[in-house]
């Protein structure tokens, strides 16, 4: 989260790369809790590199299957080892492979996602 310097009351919001050299870390952790998790990746202005102070990291998570709905899936995932507020969106990898079939907006998140972490028995 940002920080505030010592001898100032102005907070210092983390750079790029430490922000996204964090989800790489954060799935590992994710791997070993949620043993589903096939592939980890971050979208939007940190992947497009056009981020700003305040901006928060979207978190994309592929899991094998699913129990919860779409909508709840995020509640399970604790983001807060992650320098900055964040996002993160679950899919099967069903539901990741129909995005291509879905408006022009979820196929532009497809195409900006960098991937940071695979499970390497994963079949992608």
């Amino acid at each position: 989260m940002p920080v505030r310097s010592l001898r100032s009351s102005v907070l210092r919001w983390p750079d790029a790369e430490t922000v996204v050299a964090a989800p790489r870390q954060w799935a590992r952790g994710a791997g070993r809790q949620h043993p589903n998790i096939n592939r980890v990746g971050y979208f939007g202005s940190y992947a497009r590199g056009d981020w700003g102070v305040g901006s928060g990291l979207d978190v994309v998570v592929i899991v094998s299957d699913a129990d919860a709905p779409f909508e709840r899936r995020a509640a399970a995932w604790d983001t807060t080892s992650l320098p900055v507020p964040a996002d993160v969106l679950v899919y099967t990898e069903d539901e990741w492979s129909r995005l291509n079939e879905g408006s022009p907006m979820a196929r532009a998140m497809q195409r900006e996602v960098r991937w940071v972490w695979e499970r390497e028995e994963a079949q992608i």
